[in-house]
């Protein structure tokens, strides 16, 4: 009697085998996306999340609101002098 193992593996010796064409590199990221930028704005995210944080005397439960909010302010910067 025939399973669902059995008919999955039978529907998977009928598709083509996934070739790698060796001679082009294979991306991790997506294109023009530039990861020393990246790392900049999360650091600059991560300060004035900081600042936020000590503005109200480190009082704990408002790490996503104070990321969230940091996040907004530096993207706001961005655009701005974009």
């Amino acid at each position: 009697m025939a399973t669902q193992h059995d008919s999955a593996r039978q529907s998977d010796k009928s598709r083509p085998a996934l070739r790698l064409d060796s001679s082009q590199p294979i991306r991790t990221v997506r294109p023009g996306f530039d990861r020393q930028a990246d790392r900049d704005r999360r650091q600059r995210i991560a300060e004035a999340a900081y600042f936020l944080a000590e503005a109200r005397a480190f009082a704990p439960g408002h790490e996503e609101e104070d990321w969230l909010a940091a996040e907004a302010r530096v993207d706001a910067l961005d655009s701005f002098l974009a």
